[in-house]
């Protein structure tokens, strides 16, 4: 018995002790009774709240997975190589033929290039294979009651209750990852309500099961951030040793002329081309690691996810689509 009573004490010191103690369902309740007038004072029916929160429960998983989050250390071109692998080059260029008309029309209505489309896709759910199965509501309740960011998960439930209050989609069949990012596109429910579109024009985006607005909602976000279709992401290069300090980062850009003057190569040794084209030299694992010019769609790109590894991958999956 007294061993028993100090495993059951040391178990409960190792929970608190990680951030994975049990959420009190109690607790719970009492947290959705607060939030309750915030969410109606925004404009939320009373009628579409308890519909929304009708049995619901917090979700222990979740607060693990947010508290202890495996601290995988990953190089850039380690992060990179796992997200551009050659299944899932095959797989944009597969994606790209299959849903080719529409993609054309998307990529012509909003101004993006079909394969950042497809690309974007891919790295975010798999091409829609693996876009989660937890109840977002649920799932951002969690995580607002538990309180590490709760001003930022009560903003966003707020939002995926406004998608309920519209109609967009019945509050039980929103599913999206643990985190509560959204349907094929992964959106939050923020970014669903700014972007996400309905191809047809109906009003109800439907990011979940049809392509087309997984599609064009992926492209209206680039749009309205700010996508050129004149331009790429950027390109890998080669820098010469002698590329001072000052010149290197996000807070620098030159011409494709400048940095042709400098001695920036591509990466088959020949020159760049010549041209008023802005880009910024980015050097993400330092002297003698990889080497990039970044486009102003790069910059785009870090809009979506504030990752340059992110932003890379998607510019270097999207260029596997064309150049083999």
């Amino acid at each position: 018995m007294v061993r028993m009573r100090i495993l059951v004490i040391a178990l409960v010191a190792i929970l608190a002790a990680t951030g994975t103690a049990r959420p009190s369902d109690q607790g719970f309740q009492a947290w959705v009774a607060q939030f309750r007038p915030q969410a109606l004072a925004a404009g939320i029916r009373a009628v579409t709240f308890d519909r929304a929160f009708a049995d619901i429960s917090p979700i222990p998983r979740i607060i693990d997975l947010d508290h202890v989050q495996p601290e995988v250390k990953l190089t850039f071109s380690q992060y990179v190589a796992r997200l551009v692998s050659a299944d899932r080059q095959e797989g944009v260029r597969a994606h790209l033929a299959e849903n080719r008309t529409i993609l054309d029309e998307i990529g012509s209505r909003y101004r993006v290039q079909p394969r950042f489309i497809v690309a974007l896709w891919g790295i975010e759910t798999d091409f829609g294979r693996v876009s989660g199965d937890y109840p977002v509501i649920a799932a951002l309740a969690t995580l607002a009651y538990d309180g590490r960011r709760a001003a930022l998960f009560e903003h966003e439930l707020i939002a995926a209750l406004r998608i309920v209050e519209r109609d967009h989609i019945d509050p039980h069949a929103m599913r999206g990852s643990w985190a509560g990012a959204m349907g094929q596109s992964q959106f939050m429910p923020s970014s669903f309500l700014a972007y996400a579109v309905s191809w047809q024009g109906n009003g109800r985006p439907d990011i979940w099961t049809r392509r087309e607005d997984v599609f064009a909602s992926i492209a209206n976000y680039l749009a309205r951030l700010g996508w050129r279709d004149d331009e790429t992401w950027g390109r890998p290069v080669l820098a010469p040793s002698q590329i001072g300090i000052e010149d290197i980062g996000l807070g620098v850009r030159k011409t494709l002329s400048e940095w042709r003057r400098l001695g920036v190569r591509r990466v088959d040794g020949n020159g760049l081309p010549s041209g008023s084209t802005q880009a910024s030299l980015l050097l993400p694992e330092g002297e003698g690691g990889p080497a990039l010019l970044a486009y102003a769609n790069f910059r785009t790109l870090l809009k979506w996810n504030n990752s340059q590894a992110f932003a890379t991958s998607v510019g270097y999956l999207a260029d596997s689509a064309e150049f083999r």
